[in-house]
C-alpha cells in the first residue's frame, strides 16, 4: 500500500490565513509562514497555500506571500488562487511552488489543464474541486464556492484526469469546517472514477475521520486546516494514530 499523506492547507485572504464553515464566517489564523514553517516542523507531508479571494475580487494570487512561504519550506509546496492562465502559473512556479491548483478557470477553459501540464508536467498540475450536494448527485461550485457551475464532480474530475491533471484537490463544502468527518461517499466515488490521487478535504474532526477517509474513501491523502491552525490535532500524533491503524505513513509515526 502507498504511503498516504497527510496535508495542511492554508487559506489565505487578504495575506492572512483564515478559516471559516463551509466558507464563511472567516476568522484569523495566523501568518501564512508562521503557520507553513509549523505544520511542516510538526511533520506535515505537504503543504497547500490557497489564496481563496484572488478569484472573487478578479486579481492574482499575492506572490510576495508565495515566495515568502516558498523559503521556509522543505517539503512540496503547492499554490491555488487567481491563476486564469499559463502566465500566471509561470508566474507562480517561479516565485517558489512545486505545484499550482487550478479551480475556476479549468472549469471556464479546461484546455488550461492540459497547456500547464504540457509545459511543467502532470504531477505538478493539481485540480481543485469544491462539491456540494445538490438534489442528490455532487455539483461542482466556483469562484470560492460562491457559483454553481452546473457540472458534475465525478464527470468533470474525469475529464481534469484526462486533460492531464496529476491530482485532485477535493473539497466537500457540506463539510467544510463542520469538523464532523470527510464525505467519504464523495471521496470514494471520484476515487474510483479517476486513475490520479485524489486528496480529501473538508470536515477532517479526529484521528477517527482520517482513518474512515483512507480506508473508506479510498483517498490517497487527507488535508485539513483548523484542527491543525488551532491547535485541535498535532499532525504528529495524528500520524502516530494512523500509523496505529496500520495505515502506512511518512514521518513522523
Amino acid at each position: 500500500m502507498l504511503t498516504k499523506r497527510i496535508i495542511a492547507c492554508l487559506d489565505m485572504d487578504e495575506g492572512r490565513v483564515v478559516k471559516g464553515v463551509r466558507f464563511e464566517n472567516l476568522r484569523d489564523a495566523g501568518d501564512p509562514v508562521e503557520c507553513a514553517r509549523a505544520h511542516a516542523r510538526d511533520g506535515a507531508d505537504e503543504i497547500v497555500l490557497l489564496d481563496i479571494s484572488a478569484t472573487h475580487q478578479g486579481r492574482s494570487m499575492l506572490l510576495e506571500a508565495v515566495c515568502r512561504v516558498a523559503r521556509c519550506l522543505f517539503i512540496p509546496f503547492t499554490v491555488g488562487g487567481g491563476i486564469r492562465q499559463l502566465s500566471d502559473a509561470v508566474a507562480v512556479f517561479d516565485a517558489g511552488a512545486d505545484k499550482i491548483a487550478i479551480n475556476s478557470a479549468a472549469v471556464r477553459d479546461p484546455e488550461l489543464i492540459s497547456k500547464i501540464a504540457a509545459r511543467f508536467g502532470s504531477q505538478a498540475v493539481v485540480v481543485a474541486i469544491d462539491a456540494r450536494r445538490t438534489n442528490g448527485a455532487f455539483e461542482v461550485f466556483v469562484a470560492g464556492g460562491r457559483v454553481p457551475a452546473g457540472r458534475n464532480a465525478i464527470q468533470w474530475a474525469q475529464e481534469a484526469a484526462s486533460r492531464g491533471a496529476g491530482e485532485i484537490l477535493l473539497t466537500s463544502m457540506d463539510r467544510d469546517g463542520t469538523r464532523s468527518g470527510f464525505d467519504c461517499e464523495l471521496v470514494r466515488l471520484v476515487s474510483r472514477a479517476v486513475p490520479i490521487p485524489v486528496i480529501a478535504s473538508g470536515g477532517a474532526g479526529s484521528a477517527a475521520d482520517f482513518i474512515d477517509v483512507f480506508r473508506d474513501g479510498s483517498a490517497d491523502a487527507a488535508l485539513a486546516a483548523s484542527i491543525f491552525h488551532f491547535g485541535i490535532q498535532s499532525i504528529a500524533d495524528l500520524k502516530q494514530e494512523l500509523h496505529a491503524a496500520n495505515l502506512p505513513m511518512r514521518w513522523p509515526c
